[in-house]
């Protein structure tokens, strides 16, 4: 436990600049107490204790603004940055390193049963208010932009941004998400089709031009 707990400090000093000392994080990281008081929710939950994972969870919930279920699996080095509004659901698997900001949503999307939340490879950066939805995976060192939603898979190396969620950039640079510097597909789009019609023009224009030289001459 010791050894997890430091290598929590370890991941949060890596992750959040803002962090300036140990005594800090103990006192004043949502997230840190959250995933503390998952990994213990969800050791009961696996030995089968009926209830108190559930209470633990939404103590948890009450003090950090932050809801895991006990059954949700989380991997090593998981990070939640100020974390305010995070939901993640009971059949959610995280896998190692991953981040996530505030407003993220883990759930799912109706009163399906079994595995009806989403597996985050390794590596995952999940930005501000971003949903993924449904049983999904997501590849490893994806990078979902900031409100986005997600309801599709997603292959490895990443970046996925808009809503619905669409692939944007294969091959995500490793590091943080730049969220004032996502590309916007919405807006592309637009400029693309922009651009098409102005080509039509200029070849029409042409057209009338070239028609009317013919009927001069006639």
């Amino acid at each position: 436990m010791f050894r997890a707990i430091r290598e929590q400090i370890d991941t949060i000093f890596r992750e959040d600049p803002a962090a300036k000392s140990v005594l800090e994080i103990f006192l004043c990281y949502p997230g840190f107490h959250a995933i503390l008081l998952h990994r213990l929710a969800h050791r009961l939950y696996r030995w089968g204790l009926p209830l108190v994972p559930r209470v633990i969870s939404q103590t948890s919930r009450f003090l950090t603004g932050i809801e895991i279920h006990p059954g949700a699996t989380i991997g090593r080095r998981f990070f939640i940055d100020h974390g305010s509004g995070v939901v993640i659901g009971e059949t959610t698997e995280i896998g190692d390193d991953v981040l996530l900001y505030q407003g993220v949503t883990l759930g799912g999307t109706g009163n399906e049963k079994g595995k009806r939340h989403p597996t985050l490879g390794n590596r995952v950066v999940v930005g501000t208010g971003a949903k993924v939805l449904g049983s999904i995976r997501i590849g490893d060192n994806v990078k979902v932009g900031a409100g986005s939603v997600v309801v599709h898979a997603v292959p490895d190396n990443c970046t996925v941004v808009g809503i619905p969620g669409r692939v944007v950039r294969v091959r995500a640079q490793e590091g943080t998400l730049e969220h004032g510097r996502l590309p916007d597909p919405e807006g592309q789009a637009i400029e693309d089709l922009a651009r098409r019609v102005a080509e039509l023009e200029d070849v029409l224009r042409k057209m009338i031009a070239e028609h009317e030289v013919e009927h001069h001459r006639k």
